[in-house]
C-alpha cells in the first residue's frame, strides 16, 4: 500500500510507514488528517446540508479548500483560546463549530479503521513495536478529540469514556523473497500479514448477512484472471486445522480478512515462507460473480476464487471457502470432513467424554453444547472445544479420532441463551448486530488442542425438523443414512428457507465430490460401530418455535446423562 491513507467502502486503512502522527501539531498538519476532514465535509453535502454549507462558507469553497480551512483554523485552536481567535469564522458560532467537531469525530469512529506497518529488514520489530505505535496513535486521537470539544465549550468534561478513537485493529506484514510456483508470481509482491492486534469487542457492520450460492469446481486455474484492479491486497497466511491456507484479499474486505485471526492461527513467518496446501484469492475482479475452486494438481494446492461483489462482505464466504478446500484437500487423504461440534466434556467428578454432533447450518450443533452446558450447572470442571463448525474424524490403528479446524466460534447469536454472547465479548467480534444473521466471532480453544487427536465417545446427527424429544441410540446403518441425506429445516442463514437436504450435511467438500467421499463414510463409521462409540439422533427441535426451548433443554438433560454413565 503505497498512500498515506484509504478511504472506501466504509473503511480506512492507514499506512503507519508513511502517515504516523507522533504529535498533535504533526496530525493536524498532515495530508492525511485533511483528507479525512474533505471525505467528511463532502459526505455532509447529502447528509447535512447545513453543516456543509457553515463549512463551505455558503459555497465560496471547495470540499478541499474549505478541509484546509477548517484544519488551519483547528491547528490555532489547539494553541490559542478562543478569546484570542475571537475573529476567527468558526468561532462566530461556537455551538456550530461544536456539532462539527463532535459529527466529525461520529464520523470517524463509524468507519471500520485499520492501520498497517511494515516488518521487513526490522530485526528490532515485534509486536510492542505495533501496539506501541497504534495504542499512541488512539491516545492522540482521543486526547485531540477533547481538547478542541471543551476548548469550544469553555469547561471540561464531567465524564470521560475510554473509547476506541483509535483503530479497531492493526497488523504488520512483509513480503516474500520468492514465490513457491511460478504460476504464482503474481502474488509474490502482495504483503504477507506476520502479527495482528484486536481491538476487542469488535463491531462490524457488513452490508450482507447472509451466503447465496455455492461452490462450484472449475478447470481453469484462477490465477490465469487474477485481477488486481486499482485494490491494494494482502495476504492473511494461516492453519486451517493442519493445513497451510494463504488468504490473499482485495483490501475493500479488510474487516473479514481481519477477522480471521480469531477464527484461523495466524501462521508464523517462516511458514508463510512455505509452499501452501490452500490458496484462496478474495474478492477477485473479474466480472465473474462467482465462488469457485479449482485443484492444482501439478503443485497439489486446492485454488478457491471468491469474485469481487457486495455480498461477499458477508464473513461466511471466505471462512466457508478456507474450510471447503480444506475438506477437499482432507478427503483425498481418506480423512471424513465433519459438519458439526465436538468438544470434550470434564465433569468434577473425573469422568470425560468426547461429544461429536453432526448437522448443517441452523440444526442446532452449537446451541446443544450450550444447553449441556446450563443443564449441568456446577457439575461441569471443563468443556474443551475441538471444534464448533467443521472438523475431521480419521484412522489411526484402526481407531477413529476427531481434529478441527478453527480456533474459534462464528456463532449465530439468534439461536443463542440470550446471557450466551456477553461472557467473552470483551474477545470477540459482532458482525451486524442489528440483522436476524447476526453472528460473533470468538476465541474456542488452543491451536494445540485443535490438531490434537481426540477420541470420541459419542456421535450424533443434530435434527432440528423432528417432533421427537431427547438423544436416540440407531444402528450404524440408520445413522448413515440420516448423515447422507443430511436432512434440517433451514433458518435463513444461507438462501435456503423450510425443510431441505444437502448430502452428508456439508456443502462444504463431500457434497462436491460425494463419489470421493461415500467410500470414506462407510469406513469411518464402521470404525464407529467397532469401538463400541454411541451413535444416534439428538432433537434439537429449533426448526420449530425457537423461543420454546423445551426440546433442546430435554436433548441437553439426556446428553448430560450419558456423559455421567461410567465406562
Amino acid at each position: 500500500m503505497q498512500n498515506k491513507i484509504e478511504i472506501f467502502n466504509n473503511q480506512v486503512i492507514i499506512n503507519y510507514n508513511l502517515a504516523y502522527p507522533k504529535s498533535r501539531e504533526v496530525l493536524l498538519k498532515s495530508h492525511t488528517f485533511a483528507k479525512f476532514v474533505q471525505y467528511f465535509i463532502e459526505y455532509q453535502e447529502t447528509d447535512n446540508v447545513n453543516m456543509y454549507a457553515y463549512l463551505t462558507k455558503n459555497g465560496e469553497l471547495n470540499s478541499k479548500e474549505a478541509a484546509y480551512d477548517f484544519c488551519h483554523f483547528l491547528r490555532l485552536l489547539s494553541i490559542f483560546t478562543c478569546e484570542e481567535l475571537k475573529d476567527e469564522y468558526y468561532l462566530s458560532d461556537k455551538d456550530a463549530t461544536l456539532d462539527v467537531i463532535e459529527e466529525m469525530y461520529r464520523t470517524w469512529r463509524s468507519l471500520q479503521r485499520f492501520g498497517y506497518m511494515k516488518s521487513d529488514n526490522s530485526t528490532d520489530f515485534g509486536i510492542n513495536t505495533l501496539v506501541a505505535f497504534d495504542s499512541a496513535s488512539n491516545d492522540l486521537l482521543l486526547r485531540t478529540y477533547r481538547l478542541f470539544e471543551e476548548k469550544l465549550m469553555g469547561r471540561p468534561n464531567l465524564v470521560y469514556r475510554q473509547v476506541q478513537a483509535g483503530t479497531n485493529a492493526c497488523f504488520s506484514a512483509h513480503t516474500l523473497d520468492k514465490v513457491w510456483a511460478d504460476e504464482y508470481a503474481a502474488l509474490q509482491d502482495i504483503p504477507m500479514i506476520d502479527t495482528v492486534m484486536l481491538r476487542t469487542p469488535m463491531i462490524l457492520h457488513p452490508k450482507s448477512s447472509k451466503r447465496t450460492g455455492m461452490f462450484t469446481e472449475i478447470d481453469t486455474q484462477p490465477m490465469t484472471y487474477f485481477k488486481k484492479g486499482e485494490s491494494n491486497w494482502f495476504c492473511y497466511p494461516c492453519k486451517v486445522g493442519a493445513l497451510l491456507c494463504f488468504v490473499y484479499f482485495n483490501s475493500k474486505y479488510m474487516s473479514s480478512a481481519l477477522s480471521m485471526a480469531n477464527l484461523f492461527e495466524l501462521a508464523t513467518k517462516e511458514e508463510s515462507a512455505q509452499k501452501p496446501d490452500l490458496v484462496v484469492i478474495f474478492g477477485n475482479d473479474d466480472g465473474n460473480d462467482a465462488t469457485n475452486f479449482y485443484y492444482d494438481d501439478a503443485n497439489d494446492i486446492w485454488v478457491g476464487c471468491i469474485s469481487d461483489n457486495p455480498r461477499i462482505e458477508y464473513f461466511g464466504y471466505l471462512k466457508k471457502m478456507c474450510l471447503t478446500l480444506h475438506n477437499l484437500a482432507q478427503m483425498k487423504k481418506g480423512w471424513l470432513p465433519i459438519h458439526g461440534a465436538f468438544v470434550n466434556i470434564y465433569l468434577k467428578d473425573g469422568t470425560k467424554k468426547g461429544i461429536m454432533l453432526m448437522g448443517d447450518s441452523g440444526a442446532g450443533k452449537s446451541e446443544s453444547i450450550e444447553a449441556l452446558k446450563a443443564a449441568a450447572g456446577d457439575m461441569i470442571r471443563e468443556v474443551e472445544v475441538v471444534f464448533d463448525d467443521m472438523g475431521t474424524i480419521h484412522l489411526e490403528d484402526g481407531v477413529p479420532y476427531g481434529q478441527g479446524t478453527e480456533i474459534g466460534a462464528f456463532i449465530r447469536l439468534d439461536d443463542l441463551d440470550p446471557g450466551t454472547p456477553y461472557r467473552d465479548m470483551d474477545r470477540s467480534i459482532f458482525m451486524a448486530p442489528e440483522n436476524p444473521n447476526a453472528r460473533m466471532i470468538q476465541p474456542a480453544a488452543p491451536y494445540r488442542v485443535v490438531v490434537h487427536n481426540h477420541k470420541i465417545d459419542l456421535f450424533a446427527y443434530a435434527n432440528n425438523y423432528t417432533n421427537e424429544f431427547g438423544l436416540k441410540k440407531l444402528t450404524v446403518q440408520e445413522v448413515k443414512d440420516t448423515c447422507k441425506l443430511g436432512k434440517r429445516m433451514a433458518l435463513g442463514t444461507t438462501q435456503e428457507v423450510g425443510i431441505s437436504t444437502t448430502y452428508f450435511a456439508n456443502p462444504f467438500g463431500p457434497m462436491q465430490k460425494q463419489e470421493l467421499c461415500e467410500p470414506i463414510i462407510d469406513t469411518m463409521f464402521q470404525a464407529l460401530e467397532d469401538n463400541g462409540v454411541f451413535v444416534g439422533e439428538i432433537y434439537t427441535h429449533l426448526g420449530f418455535d425457537k423461543s420454546n426451548r423445551k426440546g433442546l433443554n430435554i436433548a441437553a438433560q439426556q446428553l448430560l446423562e450419558f456423559i455421567q454413565k461410567k465406562d
